[in-house]
């Protein structure tokens, strides 16, 4: 049995749930996707949609099939591929593999219209579980930019929060890598938390003091922008923050559009056996083109 989906009017499984802010549906989280494991089958958000309804998220885009609206996912967990795609080998380049995992949904604590709350099991190709998680996303109304009236109402912004407690299993360590930390230079230490975004053309990014992926990409600043255009339809703007400790912005505009708190961007990352690693990552999802100073005052009111 299949039910509409109020996001993106197509059919959607009866297990699909929405995020909605104050009655309207700004995403849908697809929690059990029927994919080929070489495009690394998880939990993704899609489509997300700005409060006048303008998408803001792309997924199986034909030059990256495994990228997933938003999501979090990691190209080597201990050698397990749980990003999608090929995998890059030192000295080889990228390769493919079949190392293929997947990140399972493995129980509901919570769920209601503007709260998410479950367990996942991130499992390498035999299906042992490498890491368990607890994750909960939230959606939340946000003031307009200033300038704008409660009347405009949907002309304001809202607030997606992901919180991500992933833990290492009692008897091992469980390492995170990256192409970057494999030996692939340009900065492709992608693999974290991991927005594609839909854009008609090359999206402007910025942070308070920094401007294009040039110099984005790799930085630690508080808080990263991307301005766009969806195709065919009017300006959003998107504004991320959640860096842990070690974590680093990865950037691309030229070749996708596309946002990730990357985990192991230079450098592995180690979880020490039977502890966990903690993330809260915000995203202010935002109609039209916000300048620096509002970008910086939205994602500040933040709570």
């Amino acid at each position: 049995m299949t039910a509409a989906d109020p996001v993106a009017g197509t059919p959607a499984t009866d297990g699909d749930p929405h995020l909605m802010v104050a009655g309207t549906p700004v995403a849908r989280y697809v929690l059990a996707p029927d994919l080929d494991a070489t495009h690394g089958p998880r939990p993704y958000l899609h489509p997300v949609r700005t409060l006048a309804g303008v998408p803001v998220t792309d997924a199986l885009p034909a030059d990256h099939v495994w990228h997933l609206g938003a999501s979090l996912a990691v190209q080597d967990v201990d050698g397990t591929n749980l990003w999608g795609g090929r995998t890059y080998v030192r000295d080889v380049g990228y390769t493919w593999r079949a190392d293929h995992g997947r990140i399972a949904h493995a129980g509901w604590e919570h769920r209601s219209p503007d709260r998410l709350d479950h367990r996942l099991h991130w499992r390498d190709p035999s299906g042992a579980v490498l890491l368990t998680e607890r994750r909960t996303l939230t959606a939340s109304a946000l003031p307009g930019p200033p300038g704008s009236t409660p009347a405009a109402g949907r002309d304001g912004a809202w607030l997606l929060e992901v919180t991500s407690t992933l833990t290492a299993p009692a008897d091992r360590q469980v390492t995170l890598g990256s192409p970057a930390t494999n030996g692939r230079p340009g900065g492709a230490g992608y693999g974290g938390f991991f927005w594609r975004a839909v854009a008609d053309g090359p999206p402007e990014v910025f942070t308070a003091e920094r401007d294009g992926e040039e110099t984005v990409n790799g930085c630690d600043e508080p808080w990263v922008a991307m301005r766009a255009r969806a195709p065919g339809g009017p300006a959003y703007t998107l504004v991320f923050s959640g860096l842990g400790p070690g974590d680093r912005w990865f950037v691309r505009t030229a070749m996708y559009p596309g946002v990730c708190v990357a985990f192991a961007f230079e450098e592995t990352t180690t979880i020490p056996a039977g502890t966990s690693r903690h993330g809260r990552y915000r995203v202010v999802v935002a109609d039209g083109e916000l300048d620096r100073a509002t970008a910086a005052t939205l994602i500040g009111a933040a709570p």
